[in-house]
């Protein structure tokens, strides 16, 4: 017999929504839940309309991957206008903090307060921190600025994610992931391109600046088209967990940011900081044990699945995620392509990582098996890493594409799996938690990598530029500016030589580094427990068996 949606009414098995069909719609019961207690039908909410919702939704994933992706091909005029090259990296990293920050808040507080409103909420902050950053006028402003974004940021994918897991049950929302992970795709193929283009035929300003339209789009249809049950939990924040949080990534990305750069390792300050980070991580943990709505339930960790899934995100967050800012410092300042040829160049990454995460959902939604898919993206990542750091200024630009592709592709074959993972053994009354915990996981490993790469990167940098060049070529030129072909062309051309063989020295260390903890990653995956994806949310499945019961001794009667 029909299989039955969430609304009640009778579809056939197996579809999910296609741009060209009728278009549906779903009234998602309206719940009440404790903090202990299940998930109890008090009512109906209003018909969402299911086309709109998954464009808005759609728009938003692609604004919060366009901005990760765009602003990485004008970084390097960014710091050839304001300077800063020895702090550049905090244009990713604030946003990286502020987002990774506010994730696990936002699924939290999508749980408490409805995960409409804080969508809204997270999308209007994204919005002004676009605004404000499109306007800086110095590094420091800029840093502020994207401080703002990514606050908004850490709310649009947990919000989208939260969204779909409400709607839908595991299998059904894998179609949904899927649709997602193309347009994920599309925007990390489009971001180097439209950054460059945007870079060299207006200004480095309007990357920021393009998301307004976007998210101006998202905000209508979402305000509109979009009703999810009423939320009827008590709201007990977790202010104490939410702040020993904040302060312990804090306290890890600066220790990772300076050490190295501004202070050796075993300076106090980066000794400070690294124990004051694990100490209040500790501090965190024994908060959380105690609060009745915690940021992170700790009860999540019992299951294997989702403790694996959030290992392997940090570790793919620390690689895949933490590399693309260096990618396109080798490609603009080594092989000197300007940011439009950059982000063409970066264009064949992009595509693997497309076709790896299409292809990879798509099989995992005709599974429902989705264990290997980690597994094998940690082991060609090592493969990847490897070869990317045996590039110099020798290397031919086709053989960098080449590997930059098997680095793309290791990148998205672990994009959606580990959310499918993770929502697929949860109870719906954490899904807004799960989500953020995954996502927040992958955050937290992208900050680090960020910091961490950057700074070994700029410790050899400073090493090999001192080595390499002449004394004094470039007195009275500002190295942060080298970065810019402008400033590179000016040179001579031994010295501009020695610059880019500097470049690419310093960003072998770089990759190598990515190698063990891509090797750890492979060994978490290894340990994942191969389940099918269910049909029903976790708990739902009892009655689910006796609705079908009823309907086959009536059907039989």
């Amino acid at each position: 017999m029909p299989h039955r949606s969430d609304a009640g009414r009778p579809r056939p098995a197996g579809r999910g929504w296609h741009p060209l069909q009728p278009e549906r719609r779903i009234t998602v019961p309206s719940r009440t839940t404790g903090a202990d207690g299940p998930l109890t039908t008090v009512g109906s909410a209003p018909e969402t309309r299911i086309k709109p919702v998954i464009t808005a939704c759609m728009l938003a994933v692609f604004l919060a991957m366009l901005d990760s992706q765009i602003v990485a091909t004008a970084l390097p005029r960014i710091v050839g206008d304001l300077g800063g090259l020895d702090v550049f990296a905090w244009v990713t990293t604030a946003y990286i903090i502020a987002a990774s920050v506010t994730t696990p808040v936002y699924g939290k507080l999508g749980d408490l307060f409805g995960r409409k409103k804080i969508f809204l909420i997270s999308v209007t902050v994204f919005l002004a921190g676009s605004a404000l950053s499109g306007a800086a006028q110095s590094m420091d402003q800029l840093i502020l600025f994207r401080t703002v974004q990514g606050i908004g940021a850490g709310g649009l994918f947990v919000s989208v994610l939260a969204i779909i897991g409400e709607l839908f049950n595991p299998r059904e929302a894998a179609k949904y992931f899927n649709l997602f992970g193309i347009v994920f795709a599309l925007a990390a193929l489009a971001g180097p391109a439209v950054g460059g283009a945007l870079t060299d035929l207006l200004s480095w300003h309007w990357v920021f600046l393009i998301n307004l339209p976007v998210g101006i789009v998202v905000l209508v249809l979402v305000s509109t088209c979009l009703h999810l049950p009423r939320a009827d939990r008590v709201a007990r924040i977790d202010y104490t967990g939410f702040v020993l949080l904040s302060a312990a990534i804090v306290a890890l990305t600066l220790a990772a940011s300076w050490g190295g750069v501004k202070y050796e390792w075993l300076d106090w300050r980066i000794l400070g900081l690294a124990v004051g980070a694990v100490l209040l991580a500790v501090a965190f943990v024994a908060a959380e044990r105690r609060a009745p709505e915690p940021v992170i339930p700790l009860h999540l960790f019992r299951d294997s699945t989702f403790s694996v899934s959030v290992l392997v995100s940090v570790a793919a967050g620390i690689v895949f995620l933490g590399s693309v800012n260096f990618l396109a410092i080798y490609i603009q300042v080594v092989t000197g392509a300007s940011p439009t040829m950059s982000g063409v160049v970066l264009l064949p990454m992009m595509f693997g990582l497309v076709a790896s995460s299409v292809v990879s959902g798509a099989a995992i939604t005709k599974t429902g098996r989705y264990k290997w898919y980690p597994v094998l993206s940690m082991a060609t990542g090592i493969v990847g890493a490897l070869l990317l750091a045996t590039m110099d200024t020798g290397t031919p630009r086709t053989v960098v594409i080449a590997y930059m592709l098997v680095f793309g592709v290791a990148a998205g074959l672990n994009m959606q799996v580990l959310t499918m993972a993770a929502q697929n053994t949860a109870p719906r009354d954490d899904i807004g938690a799960v989500h953020a915990t995954v996502s927040f996981a992958r955050q937290l490993g992208t900050t680090v990598g960020i910091s961490l790469f950057a700074s070994i990167f700029y410790n050899r940098l400073t090493e090999e530029i001192a080595d390499r060049t002449p004394p004094g070529a470039l007195r009275g030129i500002d190295h942060d500016a080298l970065s810019s072909t402008e400033t590179l062309d000016r040179l001579a051309e031994p010295v501009r030589n020695a610059v880019e063989q500097s470049y690419a020295a310093a960003l072998t260390p770089v990759f190598l580094t990515a190698v063990p903890v891509l090797l750890l990653g492979l060994l978490a995956a290894l340990t994942m427990k191969n389940l099918p994806l269910r049909g029903e949310h976790q708990g739902e499945e009892h009655q689910a068996g006796n609705h079908r019961e009823h309907e086959r001794a009536a059907e039989e009667s």
